[in-house]
């Protein structure tokens, strides 16, 4: 061996000893080399223990082609490519690859050789401590001549690349395990001290991009009540930062609920895609297309964080270069699925905290306002055989989720059919949320129902919440269903089937679990044919009926009912206990009560106030049901009854006549009769009681 020779060795050897970088000892070993062995490219191959797949540590070509880290560690099967063969012989060889072409054809490496006219290679062996853990390649376009000194020298060469290569292996490795281990715990941190999903995430996006660059960091999510769609993603701007993407941008893309699902199931287990590969899926899955297209995105990385059912989440990230990722950051990531995973699960049982607490304080401030404004359900007192019918139909219903339909006069208490249906069904945990349809102009209506967005309309200063979200898990009962205007019955119908809705001026789709009970004092079905009500809203309402009968149609329920009431009120006012005459419990039975059981209830407060003897005096009710009715002397004179229609008729022109002919108003014929103005004109209508009528008779 020469000097020369001897010289060489030793300046590897104290390079390797002393340099650390794998960039500049492959540089060191590159240079020294050519200068005793002519070569036009050289690389370095290592293989795992098994010998079965190989990775590219290091090469150069005449200087040009650049280190590239993400081809540098992939990882690719000896079998099926020239390595295999000298993995079997492993000792120095020269070769010309032309001559192995024809059993390797799509071998890119000699492909890429012949293009730039490099035809001969020698392969020397790199081993240390017995093991061969690679190969030594230079390759040249003419045919290089060693002698045997040259070919012992290429072996000793070859332990000490072999012990560099070792070096410098052990070395990533600890250094990689360190970033792991940095990144770990730094996104750990995050998931122990953040309960905010933006702010949580964006730790985790932003430690991820300082090892693996990417250009998209996003986790979507699959349920059945909602389909796929984002739980959080962010997108990189030119400026390195990362900008938090909303799940609207999706909105007016056409097929994007179907793309979103395909693209999901692509991912229940760990994948990679690069480069062809990428552009290959791209083929197949829509999604994929749409990032390739839209952004630029030519690799992306999938990890699962849970599949059960039909409920799955993945970790996906994404980059515009096409050898962004290699199997090193897929293992990475995986390492990071349990901590996100336990993050998602720790984050959506927080948010369902909130969500219930803000919830419950909602509703505890509507059921204050419900307990001091409604009245009892102990107020829903009948034994006649009619309401019997009654309460079997509300037990019948009551413990399903069936929409019921509630129809009857003013003053029936159909509100309070309404809560023994909430009370008496699983739902009777969470709140019973009434809204009157007659009692807001209709263009608050929607407000109240559906609530609205910040700056929605003028006047809008603040987030309202409606009553269908105040509602969810529990009961919604529409009051005067009937008069909802014609656009709200429309969307009224879209909840009722679809179970969702949107509030005034927002753009989210909120989901909603609320039963649906409603009443009206109108005859829907005519209503339905005068086109003032839509037909399949109609139906969609009138799954269950329930009918509740005037009070002048059970007379027998009149007594229990007036002592039901008589104690309430005595109690409540501190009232000694009076009597009932008898006539004017016969009174109170031959009267027609056009007002129902809410106008027995006012007759029977306002006597228990005015009287001051032994006896209930009932001096304003009699009055009035004088002009109602003739006395019972003057009905045993072989008259013939009037029927219930003409008795409500005439106490109606009665108040009519009282006020002028005066309907709506404070001193209006509906005031005086407790009911509704609209309710009013409609009976009056119904009877035939035109405006000339009003005042003549």
């Amino acid at each position: 061996m020469s000097n020369q020779d001897e010289s060489l060795l030793l300046y590897l050897n104290e390079a390797i000893a002393t340099t650390r970088s794998k960039e500049k000892l492959f540089q060191i070993v590159t240079e020294k080399l050519r200068l005793i062995f002519p070569f036009d490219m050289i690389a370095v191959v290592t293989f795992d223990a098994a010998h079965q797949y190989k990775r590219l540590f290091m090469r150069d070509y005449l200087g040009d082609a650049p280190y590239n880290e993400a081809q540098m560690t992939e990882a690719t099967p000896v079998a099926g490519s020239p390595t295999e063969l000298f993995v079997r012989d492993p000792r120095v060889q020269q070769v010309d690859i032309r001559e192995l072409t024809p059993n390797y054809p799509e071998f890119m490496p000699f492909v890429l050789m012949q293009q730039r006219g490099i035809y001969f290679t020698t392969f020397v062996p790199l081993r240390t401590g017995g093991q061969l853990i690679g190969l030594l390649s230079m390759a040249a376009r003419r045919r290089p001549e060693f002698t045997p000194d040259d070919l012992t020298l290429l072996e000793k060469i070859g332990s000490l690349i072999a012990v560099a290569v070792s070096n410098a292996l052990a070395f990533e490795e600890v250094a990689r395990r360190e970033r792991e281990k940095s990144l770990q715990l730094t996104v750990n941190n995050a998931l122990l001290s953040r309960k905010d999903r933006a702010a949580l995430f964006l730790t985790v996006a932003e430690e991820i991009d300082r090892i693996v660059s990417i250009d998209y960091f996003g986790v979507r999510i699959r349920r059945p009540a909602t389909g796929t769609q984002g739980f959080v993603e962010f997108s990189k701007q030119p400026d390195g930062s990362f900008l938090l993407l909303e799940d609207s941008r999706w909105e007016g893309v056409p097929g994007r609920e179907q793309m979103q699902a395909e693209i999901i199931g692509a991912f229940m287990e760990p994948v990679m895609l690069t480069g062809p590969e990428f552009e290959l899926a791209a083929r197949r899955y829509r999604m994929l297309q749409y990032a390739m297209e839209k952004n630029g995105t030519r690799s992306m990385l999938g990890v699962p964080l849970w599949n059960k059912a039909e409920h799955a989440a993945v970790l996906v990230l994404a980059a515009r270069r096409p050898d962004a990722f290699t199997t090193d950051d897929l293992a990475l990531v995986m390492s990071l699925a349990p901590q996100i995973t336990l993050a998602m699960q720790n984050l959506y049982a927080f948010e369902q905290i909130e969500a219930l607490r803000a919830q419950l304080e909602r509703e505890k401030t509507y059921l204050i306002d419900e307990i001091n404004t409604t009245a009892k359900f102990e107020d829903f007192v009948g034994q006649s055989a009619i309401m019997q019918q009654v309460q079997t139909r509300i037990s019948q219903v009551a413990p399903t989720d069936t929409t019921v339909l509630i129809t009857g006069e003013t003053g029936t208490g159909k509100e309070l059919v309404a809560r023994a249906l909430h009370n008496l069904s699983p739902r009777k945990e969470r709140a019973l949320i009434k809204l009157n349809c007659a009692a807001l102009p209709a263009q608050l209506i929607e407000s109240e129902l559906f609530g609205h967005e910040k700056g929605a309309f003028t006047g809008a200063h603040d987030r309202r919440i409606g009553k269908f979200e105040l509602a969810d898990g529990g009961t919604i009962f529409l009051d005067e269903v009937g008069e909802l205007p014609l656009d709200l019955q429309a969307k009224l119908l879209r909840v009722l089937q679809e179970k969702e809705f949107e509030r005034i001026g927002g753009r989210r789709v909120i989901q909603t679990d609320v039963r649906v009970i409603a009443a009206t004092n109108r005859v829907l079905e005519e209503e339905v044919a005068a086109g003032r009500f839509r037909a399949d809203l109609y139906y969609r309402l009138n799954v269950f009926p329930i009918r509740l009968p005037a009070l002048r149609e059970r007379p027998e329920d009149i007594e229990p009912l007036m002592r039901h009431f008589l104690e309430r009120f005595t109690k409540q006012m501190g009232k000694p206990v009076r009597g009932l005459r008898e006539r004017d419990l016969r009174a109170m039975q031959q009267y027609g009560w056009p007002g129902n059981v809410r106008e027995l209830e006012h007759v029977l407060e306002q006597a228990v106030i005015v009287s001051q003897g032994p006896f209930l005096e009932f001096a304003g009710f009699s009055a009035a049901a004088a002009q109602a009715s003739p006395p019972l002397s003057f009905l045993e004179q072989n008259q013939p009854l009037k029927t219930l229609k003409e008795q409500e008729r005439d106490h109606i022109l009665a108040a009519l006549k009282r006020t002028g002919g005066r309907v709506s108003g404070p001193n209006g014929a509906a005031a005086i009769l407790d009911i509704n103005a609209k309710t009013l004109e409609a009976r009056m209508k119904k009877l035939g009681i035109r405006r000339e009528h009003q005042v003549a008779e």
